[in-house]
């Protein structure tokens, strides 16, 4: 047990909570090593109005890696908010690019799917096969620290809050309010936004600048229960943007900057620049 205004310590933290965060750190990296998993992206190309052409050819707008499909592979058709993939022997599929059962165009390891970011678009590209994929050799985390690990207080505060993407885009999400915990006597706090049935932190830390992915890291946490949260920094993880240029990812707002170091999950690739992750805005592939 956690006890408020408390913090857990080394010696208070038994076994079993250092076993649920080893589990929770292998299925975090098991993920990564699944065939559709972030690390198989290897492109992400922004539609414009009209057809589209695709496939490994160099004509074509968007060009995928050698080897991975087709010469000319199809067309994807913008009209309007309507996307159509014409395939190559001119059959039609309408393409419902909803977040909960997107359609999957497959060639080969190759699969397709249409994303909307606000008012753009675009074509995600994965390959089950991705050099990416096969060269990672999992996550480095730092020690686990059970002091930071929190039985933090739900302030309710619900409102609206900007939070900015790697592309520039602003999006309007709903806070509940600030989760505030104390750490070595000091009051902090976050303000989380929700994601699924989860509160969803976004935030940054001095580690940062030479551990950890320099534009922050998130945390999921379960929603509260009687004004309570289960905070531990213990299990954050680092942003899809960390693995690939070809991604969208949320920024933490301003207001969730820590002055202490969180010493949880390190960075994994050299992909942190601010020229790799704004890769993702343009229509290249990795060839």
């Amino acid at each position: 047990m956690f006890l408020a205004g408390c913090n857990p310590n080394h010696q208070t933290a038994g076994p079993e909570y250092y076993k649920s965060v080893e589990a929770w750190q292998k299925h975090r990296v098991d993920g990564l090593h699944k065939p559709d998993s972030w690390l198989t992206l290897v492109g992400l190309f922004w539609l414009k109005p009209g057809p589209n052409t695709i496939g490994t050819g160099e004509k074509n707008d968007f060009v995928l890696p050698k080897g991975s499909a087709p010469e000319k592979l199809g067309t994807f058709q913008l009209d309007g908010n309507k996307v159509t993939y014409i395939a190559a022997d001119k059959t039609r599929t309408a393409i419902d690019y909803g977040e909960a059962d997107p359609t999957v165009v497959r060639t080969g390891t190759v699969s397709l799917t249409v994303i909307k970011r606000k008012d753009k678009l675009g074509i995600r590209a994965k390959d089950s096969e991705s050099p990416v994929l096969r060269k990672f050799k999992g996550s480095t985390f730092f020690p686990i620290n059970p002091e930071l690990h929190f039985d933090a207080r739900l302030l309710p505060d619900e409102k609206k809050i900007p939070i900015l993407n790697v592309l520039g885009q602003t999006e309007m999400e709903t806070s509940p309010g600030v989760v505030q915990f104390i750490y070595k006597g000091e009051k902090y706090k976050l303000r989380p936004i929700y994601e699924g049935k989860t509160l969803y932190f976004l935030f940054k830390d001095p580690t940062n600048k030479t551990d950890t992915y320099q534009a922050g890291r998130m945390l999921n946490t379960p929603l509260p229960v009687n004004g309570r949260v289960d905070l531990d920094f213990n299990r954050s993880y680092n942003p899809p943007c960390t693995y690939t240029p070809y991604a969208t990812c949320p920024l933490p707002p301003k207001e969730n900057s820590l002055p202490f170091p969180v010493t949880a999950v390190k960075n994994a690739t050299a992909m942190d620049t601010p020229s790799t992750r704004f890769q993702a805005t343009t229509n290249t592939m990795v060839k």
